[in-house]
């Protein structure tokens, strides 16, 4: 039912440093990084060898792309064909947007190298949040939500809702009623609700309140939706325009898709296709906290607020109790926070895993929608490349 076959082998090491992206840097700081870059390339070789071979015999399931990077230089980049207009042939193949069993909308968008990355969208949807907060000093995350979601009606009259600040939002304690840990395909599952409505501001807004705003991690992508329309309303722009203004367009990210909604919104929840090449320039601006070629494109404090475990001990279905800051994850922090990893994660194998403390970013897209694997990507960086360098 399926075919695995991989296309790109591993990297010599004639090719080790090619820059995947570019920055200027000192002459000492190149050749810091060249000797940590060989080091690790030394002991990491094998381990990665391992992962690749693990995910050519289908242990990780359909996996599309794996990626290692450190100090802007490739370490590893493996990419996979899987025959999913084959694998895909049992289930409804119709061609929608939000029906992941098309082949024409995923895991590709329309036959190019854009993936979705699902819920890693979510993040990049914080970052620009954080951009537009930058430029418009008179918003702060303290701000009550729901005055800057203009012209919206038939929402539940609740007191409870009317205190929703906005970082309530960005750390998913809204204390809106909402279920997203059911199966996507559940026709209870909220996040499969909102997007086969016509109307997803409104369908977030008539949720009923569940808790006090600011006192419970409910994972609830409804509130991801919130905050697009709210960066629309503090930069009067939509935010794939802010997007391509301020971000994209900096890092020179030409090519990507974001999905519409019926009502003209763009999918902040989970609607993004980027290059594998381009999600790692994401994690490169990351790891020099908001920083891209000497500019600040983000702030260091909203960078470093983001990547916090704001909220801590979260358990969520897919995983072991993690911390969770402004719409990214944090598997490891240590005990004053700092983070030892952030992650945006999204559904059926889209990772972005970064690492500060060796400049590592780790890219994984996949497509495990029907079938779990046996193992999960997610804990690679985690359980596999980390530890190989904590004990060379």
């Amino acid at each position: 039912m399926r075919t695995l076959m991989n296309t790109i082998t591993t990297l010599t090491s004639s090719i080790l440093l090619i820059v995947l992206v570019f920055g200027c840097n000192s002459k000492n700081k190149k050749s810091v990084e060249s000797t940590q870059n060989a080091a690790s390339q030394n002991v990491l070789s094998p381990v990665i060898d391992s992962i690749h071979s693990e995910i050519h015999n289908g242990d990780f399931g359909l996996i599309d792309r794996f990626m290692v990077t450190q100090n802007e230089a490739v370490l590893a980049d493996f990419k996979y064909e899987q025959d999913y207009e084959t694998i895909v042939q049992e289930y409804d193949t119709t061609h929608h947007q939000y029906n992941f069993n098309s082949v024409e909308w995923h895991p590709y968008y329309k036959e190019t190298e854009l993936h979705t990355l699902q819920s890693v969208t979510k993040s990049i949807t914080a970052i620009l949040f954080g951009i537009a907060l930058d430029a418009n000093p008179d918003y702060s995350v303290t701000d009550k939500a729901m005055p800057l979601l203009t012209n919206e009606e038939d929402t539940i009259r609740d007191a409870r809702k009317e205190k929703i600040t906005i970082e309530d939002l960005l750390t998913m304690r809204s204390g809106l009623k909402w279920n997203e840990e059911t199966d996507h395909n559940d026709t209870t599952n909220d996040c499969f609700r909102l997007e086969a409505s016509d109307h997803w501001i409104d369908y977030v807004l008539s949720r009923p309140m569940d808790t006090l705003p600011g006192s419970k991690f409910v994972y609830n992508g409804g509130g991801t939706v919130l905050l697009g329309k709210i960066i629309r309303t503090i930069t009067d722009k939509r935010i794939d325009k802010w997007a391509e203004e301020k971000l994209f367009g900096p890092l020179g990210i030409t090519e990507y898709y974001w999905k519409e909604t019926p009502d003209g919104e763009i999918d902040t929840e989970g609607g993004l296709y980027l290059k594998a090449e381009d999600l790692a320039k994401i994690g490169s601006l990351l790891l020099n906290k908001g920083k891209w070629n000497h500019t600040q494109i983000v702030s260091e404090n909203w960078f470093t607020t983001s990547t916090s475990p704001i909220v801590k001990g979260v358990k969520p279905h897919w995983g072991n109790k993690t911390g969770y800051g402004y719409q990214w994850w944090i598997p490891e922090y240590n005990d004053d926070g700092k983070p030892n990893i952030y992650a945006g994660n999204g559904y059926s194998g889209q990772y972005l895993m970064m690492n500060p403390k060796y400049n590592l970013i780790v890219v994984f897209n996949g497509w495990n929608i029907n079938d779990q694997p046996k193992k999960s990507t997610w804990r690679v960086l985690q359980d596999r490349i980390l530890p190989a360098l904590e004990n060379k």
